[in-house]
């Protein structure tokens, strides 16, 4: 597996991650603690050196395994984590509001190490940006953190480029981890190049549009009642069929290149920049070897631009939200 650096940060990782989000939360049921760890530490055993979770993930479960499958790797990963929500009062798999008060962000580190089971958080992103405290204190509570010993580097997560460059001057961010696909390209237009400027990496998540770049979801799919992407307007049914066009666009040129749509349209996020890395989940191991592939794929220029050309023609059908979610990015 070809290693990345984010940005000008000496944080260098694997060109893939793994994104363990959906083992525990957000697209139905958790899956088998047992069948998961095995899926993390094979991912390890394919080279893969970067691992996400976040405290709200359950909550406090996926943190768990991440730990847990993670153990026998110490010093050989990089693992990112996630403070600034509040969780539920009542231990639900909810959260209730934000909270990136310096006090707060200190005391979710300490949780975190914890059930990471290590010395030092190797990213420590804020999750989303609460308006209620200054960045400049969430990043001044963050560099403490790092003074310590206790976080090697600060993230940011669907951060605005104000917010990124206020941040930036407290605490160099090493990298900032937003939704960006083919079919959400919203951080071409303003993110990329504040990034390029200030050398910090860019971390995809959703890099296969939550699995509909895939190939494996079309209208007929049926969630389970706890998946996210019930509530998700590009997941209704009619938006769903529109959108099978970029599915039809991504198979065309896996035939082509005796691939498959995931390992396209992953390939094609890492030719934007050389300091992409990005981070599909999954829980199957053949689905992980799947898409480590998209490592070894060359797209050439004219491939790039035929993928750009086609992709220009379509427009995508649905927010990539719900409003109050929504609401929460960009700030």
């Amino acid at each position: 597996m070809q290693k990345r650096k984010l940005g000008r940060s000496n944080l260098e990782v694997s060109a893939l991650g793994l994104g363990c989000m959906g083992m525990s939360f957000g697209f139905g049921p958790a899956s088998d603690k047992q069948e998961m760890i095995s899926v993390i530490r094979s991912a390890v055993e394919r080279g893969v050196t970067f691992f996400d979770t976040a405290e709200v993930y359950g909550p406090f479960t996926n943190e768990e395994l991440v730990g847990e499958a993670l153990a026998p790797f110490r010093g050989r990963v990089a693992i990112a984590t996630k403070f600034g929500f509040k969780p539920d009062p009542k231990g639900g798999p909810q959260w209730s509001g934000l909270d990136s008060r310096p006090e707060h962000i200190k005391q979710v580190a300490e949780a975190s190490l914890k059930r990471l089971r290590v010395d030092a958080i190797d990213l420590f992103y804020q999750h989303r940006v609460d308006l209620e405290v200054p960045i400049e204190d969430v990043a001044g509570a963050v560099k403490d953190l790092i003074r310590e010993g206790k976080v090697k580097h600060f993230g940011l997560s669907e951060a605005g480029v104000r917010t990124i460059r206020r941040a930036h001057a407290v605490q160099p961010v090493a990298a900032l981890q937003s939704e960006y696909s083919l079919w959400w390209r919203e951080p071409e237009a303003e993110v990329l190049p504040t990034l390029e400027e200030l050398g910090i990496g860019f971390v995809p998540f959703s890099p296969l549009g939550k699995g509909f770049l895939t190939g494996k979801i079309d209208e007929s799919t049926a969630f389970d009642k706890s998946d996210f992407r019930n509530v998700v307007p590009r997941f209704t049914p009619e938006a769903r069929k529109a959108n099978l066009a970029f599915v039809d666009m991504l198979r065309r040129m896996a035939e082509r290149k005796k691939a498959t749509p995931a390992r396209i349209a992953l390939a094609w996020l890492l030719a934007q920049k050389p300091w992409i890395v990005p981070i599909p989940g999954t829980r199957k191991l053949e689905r992980l070897e799947e898409n480590l592939g998209a490592a070894e794929l060359h797209l050439t220029p004219e491939d790039l631009r035929e993928i750009e050309s086609a992709a220009s023609k379509i427009t995508v059908q649905g927010a990539r939200y719900p409003e109050h979610l929504q609401k929460l990015v960009g700030r």
